[in-house]
């Protein structure tokens, strides 16, 4: 059980080592593995303090707050940060050269890395600035005619449902949102619905890789076979997925993905991309106009105008983190993570979670929590007016909570904290917060 004296203690010492150490997240990582045994499965060591704490040096945060919303955006490692810096000072010495014939050609080498590490061709990757972006140059891309039907889920985000809905208004095709149950214990039931929905009209089918209102991770593959059986498209919402747990486009089958890389990738604040299914490049306008000769290249997608090119190449240093750590490691110790706090508060009846806590590998670092009786948004401020812990409150009709999603540079002694305040307020302790 932690004070709030001592975490503010702990806090403090972790402090000072960021400001001891240098901060070349590669060598942090490489340093802590020489001391670790060989073959120490992923998640034994997920409660290897030793390593962790290693782990944590590598990023500079304000720990005097506790975040565990790194589902929205996620800090990055001082490298990758330092790396972006270095890139606009140099672009700002001589902008109109040094952006123009040195950086944006390097961005060829984040595609290269991108594909590798998703497992697709470099010529089926465009560099986008985030999630909505990747996935509303095929939502508006794709020809649809008035009649056309699109398939999706009232969980998936809302700015993808608003894009298919204005075409809709616009249009005048189908939007079809179908829904399941909270949390998903049974895959066949969401696969079956999807199935009984679609048509001879249903063109294209949205499905969230991990589901950003609960955590729930779906399984894409499965769906995606369906839908090709039916000769419907599958377009994946990989927000929440990508460098979160080990996956490869192999995994899910999709003819679309797109994602942001300032979550689990850890790289600068608006970067993201989208992969497209070669043989589909020509047949989706891009969101601005592009000449001819792009139409069968990957690169149509990517005329924006004049943009920095400091925080896209920055992901090469982010990527090359996430390899050094290992994602199979990372995975299980945002599981580890969230266990700590769901174990401290599962068995009381007045408590109910977003995904199924006893089956952890349907979900990673997003879970989300009800308190019954507790009303969600003054729970969570008072969590960040008085503990100065931030997490997401979600009023949703399929699910309502909070979602608490820590991360790797999340220490013990912050989710131990967190779990002690959580516990007074399942014990109604703490009238503040009921209705």
């Amino acid at each position: 059980m932690y004070s709030r004296r001592e975490f503010l203690k702990g806090a403090f010492i972790g402090g000072i080592s960021l400001t001891l150490f240098k901060k070349d997240a590669l060598a942090i990582i490489s340093k802590a593995s020489k001391n670790i045994p060989k073959n120490i499965s992923p998640e034994k060591l997920s409660a290897n303090e030793d390593f962790w704490n290693s782990v944590q040096s590598a990023f500079e945060v304000d720990r005097t707050f506790i975040n565990l919303n790194n589902g929205g955006v996620s800090p990055s490692p001082s490298i990758v940060l330092n790396n972006q810096k270095d890139y606009i000072d140099f672009t700002n010495r001589l902008p109109a050269y040094n952006l123009w014939r040195y950086l944006e050609p390097n961005v060829e080498t984040v595609r290269a890395r991108l594909a590798k590490s998703f497992g697709c061709l470099k010529s089926e990757v465009a560099i986008t600035r985030n999630t909505s972006e990747a996935m509303e140059i095929i939502q508006n891309g794709i020809d649809l005619k008035p009649g056309d039907e699109v398939l999706t889920t009232i969980q998936d985000y809302p700015r993808m449902l608003a894009t298919f809905d204005q075409r809709a208004r616009r249009e005048g095709i189908t939007v079809n949102k179908i829904s399941f149950p909270v949390p998903l214990k049974n895959f066949n039931v969401l696969v079956n619905r999807l199935e009984k929905a679609i048509t001879p009209k249903t063109k294209l089918l949205l499905v969230s890789h991990v589901v950003y209102l609960t955590g729930q991770i779906l399984p894409v593959r499965e769906i995606s076979r369906m839908a090709h059986e039916k000769g419907v498209l599958v377009l994946c919402d990989g927000a929440h997925s990508f460098n979160h747990f080990p996956f490869k486009l192999k995994d899910l089958e999709c003819d679309f993905f797109g994602t942001s890389l300032h979550k689990w990738t850890h790289a600068p604040v608006g970067t993201g991309f989208l992969y497209v299914r070669k043989g589909l490049i020509e047949k989706v306008w891009p969101l601005m106009g592009a000449p001819k000769k792009l139409d069968k290249s990957i690169k149509k997608f990517e005329q924006i105008g004049t943009h920095p090119a400091a925080a896209h190449n920055a992901v090469a240093e982010a990527l090359a983190f996430n390899e050094k750590l290992g994602l199979e490691r990372k995975i299980a110790r945002l599981r580890y993570l969230n266990l700590r706090w769901i174990n401290r508060v599962k068995s009381y009846k007045n408590v109910s979670f977003s995904v199924n806590v006893e089956d952890p590998s349907q979900w990673g670092a997003l879970v989300g929590v009800n308190i019954k009786g507790v009303d969600v948004r003054k729970l969570a401020d008072y969590l960040f007016k008085r503990h100065k812990i931030l997490v997401l409150p979600i009023r949703h009709k399929a699910f309502r909570g909070i979602r608490v999603s820590p991360s790797i540079y999340t220490q013990i002694s912050e989710i131990d904290y967190f779990a002690d305040v959580l516990e007074k307020v399942v014990n109604n302790e703490i009238k503040s917060v009921l209705k």
